[in-house]
């Protein structure tokens, strides 16, 4: 095989239903969250906006166990649904810098230990104003030990019990330690605001573009469009999002006109129908972050030499050619290429069969056999575990590739196995680092657990100096790099596709952005 050359990826500005024709029950796809700077639109954009009718998304779902609860929001399902019934107080732009949404401004203290937020005004589908209570009582849940929701580890710097309402459209953010930046905070992934004492989220009631009709977890979501919505009535009349177990029948259901948009197309799909009058295709810039976790805290991946050794043997230009495509660039086994605070300046690393082979000696692992838990839910996962497995076989060890059901795929690799398939949506690093990455992190694929790490955190995000921060972060990765059980080896476009008539559509918006998955702004032409 002859890799191609990889251009190096532009950096971000640094600022911000049962019908279904037999598409069934789904599996579980790719999870994966100030200057106003929101996405473009515009698939058409000499079309003049029309309103009416319904459209249809179909993305890769969660099976039967997917919920309407924001607050537990993980794939981008779940991100489409959340889109349409919720707002957050801050959303991430195109370029990863704070968009206010329910808040319009945030303002800090001398020394950032207090938070001042103002509300816009906005109401909940039920006609109750969104107040400051109802922000207060959505960040208590997120925030409350027992209910161990993914936005926990980016909201625990704000000291809930002691933030208060100043009145109804103003919040006092008390923090536990300085915060020098909340605007990240408040538009951590999941972050969603809810009206004060929701328990029950069988029939959802939120602030966003689209009020709930209907739900068949698994099947079909359908919602209807909010003619009060603060940011402006959306175009159609109704949302159907429907799931489907892989990209073939996705791909399939929008060549049939079942669908109007097709989440998440492979690189050949894209390829193939990037002529076709039926389709276009619409691309989240630096939307993909491709890798493997490897856990750290147990064997055999519990020895340093042996993750050195992982990181020496794979063959990223292999890896990226055959899987991601002419969008793909290099990884550097760090997430977040091309942000705010990447540590650009470490070496890339590159295949070293003779250091892979010395280090798989030193740890006393030649011929072990490692399990890697993978999954055919999302794309490309099967496939690059297989090319590790041969990989990994030319240095003497032996990659056992595992491929299991889908619907349950995060859920089982978060705790369980040693090695697994991994794949993140953008976020900022920052976001990604106390998510992902913090001892107390609620997505910790990699079990890293460091107190020292978790110190430079600390250190990070409580200063208000850039430059602080960024040779906080700096240190952070360096250790992740040194010593971390991510392997990334690969960063690729976001590919969707899209019926003719659909215009509208967010052309720059990076996954788990405020342009991505929303449907409120697009119409049928």
């Amino acid at each position: 095989m002859n890799p191609v050359n990889r251009s190096s990826l532009p950096p971000l500005p640094r600022l911000s239903r049962r019908s279904f024709l037999g598409l069934g029950a789904a599996t579980t796809g790719a999870v994966l969250l100030g200057a106003c700077s929101s996405a473009e639109t515009g698939t058409q954009p000499t079309a003049a906006p029309r309103d009416g009718g319904r459209l249809r998304a179909v993305f890769a779902g969660g099976g039967a166990q997917e919920v309407l609860d924001p607050h537990k929001t993980n794939l981008y399902a779940d991100v489409a649904r959340s889109n349409a019934l919720y707002d957050k107080l801050v959303e991430y732009g195109d370029d990863l810098g704070p968009v206010p949404r329910l808040a319009t401004t945030w303002q800090p203290n001398q020394d950032a230990t207090t938070w001042t937020v103002e509300l816009r005004p906005a109401v909940f589908h039920d006609g109750r104003p969104v107040r400051a209570a109802d922000v207060l009582y959505s960040y208590q849940r997120i925030l409350d030990p027992k209910n161990a929701l993914r936005p926990r580890a980016s909201l625990e710097v704000i000291d809930i019990a002691r933030s208060r309402q100043l009145d109804d459209r103003t919040i006092e953010f008390v923090c536990t330690r300085p915060c020098g930046d909340l605007a990240n905070v408040l538009a951590a992934f999941g972050a969603y605001i809810i009206p004060e004492g929701t328990t029950d989220f069988t029939a959802p009631v939120g602030s966003g573009p689209f009020t709930f009709t209907s739900f068949e977890p698994g099947r079909s979501f359908v919602a209807a469009r909010f003619t009060d919505y603060w940011d402006g009535a959306p175009h159609v009349q109704e949302l159907e999002i429907l799931t489907a177990p892989d990209e073939t029948a996705r791909i399939n259901a929008l060549l049939g006109g079942q669908v109007e948009y097709a989440d998440d197309l492979g690189v050949t799909s894209a390829r193939t129908y990037d002529t076709d009058g039926r389709v276009q295709i619409l691309r989240s810039p630096r939307s993909a972050m491709s890798g493997f976790a490897m856990k750290v805290d147990r064997p055999p991946f519990d020895n340093l030499d042996l993750r050195r050794a992982m990181f020496a043997l794979v063959d990223r230009d292999e890896l990226v050619s055959t899987v991601l495509g002419r969008s793909g660039v290099v990884g550097n086994d760090l997430f977040g290429r091309g942000a705010q605070y990447y540590a650009d300046d470490l070496p890339q690393r590159g295949l070293d069969l003779d250091e892979a082979k010395a280090l798989i000696r030193k740890a006393g692992a030649q011929n072990t056999t490692i399990e890697l838990q993978t999954t055919g839910a999302t794309n490309g996962f099967v496939e690059a575990a297989n090319i590790l497995a041969e990989q990994a076989g030319r240095a003497g060890l032996k990659i056992d590739v595992k491929v299991g059901e889908g619907s349950t795929y995060w859920t089982r690799t978060l705790d369980e196995g040693v090695l697994s398939s991994f794949r993140s949506g953008a976020m900022p690093i920052e976001t990604h680092l106390a998510q992902r990455m913090l001892s107390t992190s609620p997505k910790n694929y990699t079990q890293w657990r460091r107190p020292d790490f978790d110190a430079l955190f600390a250190t990070a995000s409580e200063s208000t100096d850039d430059a602080v921060r960024a040779r906080a972060y700096r240190d952070m990765q360096s250790q992740l790099y040194t010593e971390g059980g991510l392997l990334v080896w690969g960063f690729s476009d976001g590919l969707h596709g899209l019926a003719p008539n659909l215009a509208g559509m967010a052309q720059n918006a990076p996954s788990n952005t405020l342009g991505y998955a929303r449907f409120d702004k697009a119409w049928l032409s």
